[in-house]
């Protein structure tokens, strides 16, 4: 196996901490922090840490999930629903959930950022005319 180079095996690919964190676009200190909090399960090889594809699909929902807005337990509450024998469908369940709940939080953000818009657009306005006046 190279550096940076996932390799594969009878089970699928398996990829280093380096591999991951160059596909992610992350640190290998935040992939060990998962590691740490239990989401992540690397093999061992000497000194190695060796990552399966379900630790790849892991760190990937855990980084979409980061990009909705996700906390860490909310992420890991999807991680654990994992099931496949179940065919994910719990899994797809919670994440559609979710994804309504961001878009709505989003949708409240854009709504504050509108009418704070129009408060500074109003307030520029005032000044202006009062700086015409003087």
């Amino acid at each position: 196996m190279t550096k940076n180079t996932p390799s594969s095996n009878s089970g699928g690919t398996i990829y280093t901490i380096s591999d991951l964190a160059q596909r992610f676009d992350i640190t290998t200190r935040a992939i060990r922090f998962y590691e740490s909090e239990g989401l992540l399960s690397p093999e061992r090889q000497g000194q190695k840490r060796l990552y399966s594809p379900r630790d790849y699909a892991t760190l990937k929902l855990i980084i979409r999930g980061k990009r909705l807005g996700w906390s860490l337990a909310q992420s890991r509450e999807l991680i654990q629903l994992y099931n496949p024998a179940e065919n994910n469908q719990q899994q797809y369940q919670k994440v559609l959930e979710k994804v309504r709940q961001s878009r709505e939080r989003l949708q409240e953000q854009m709504n504050d950022i509108e009418i704070m818009m129009i408060e500074l657009n109003d307030q520029e306005s005032r000044i202006r005319e009062a700086m015409d006046k003087q």
